[in-house]
């Protein structure tokens, strides 16, 4: 899956595209210091969005904003 596109939204959110769900558009939410999806545009002619597919969504776009080591640091990851 690869970030096609984003951009940022009215009251600092972030509108996203990925080439796995071109029709879908995914809103991100900023907590802390990383983005986390907080919504998806789902469109029927996409294929159903899996929890997997979330998690790359969102390590994708922290690693595109240079967030990727806060993200990276957060308490799911340190438990695993």
């Amino acid at each position: 899956m690869e970030l096609t596109k984003w951009s940022y939204t009215k009251r600092y959110n972030i509108k996203a595209l990925f080439n796995a769900y071109p029709n879908s558009v995914v809103i991100f939410r900023k907590i802390k210091n990383y983005y986390f999806v907080y919504t998806i545009q789902w469109s029927m002619s996409d294929p159903v969005v899996t929890k997997s597919a979330l998690e790359e969504m969102e390590r994708l776009l922290n690693h595109e904003l240079g967030m990727a080591e806060d993200y990276g640091g957060r308490k799911h990851f340190r438990n695993r």
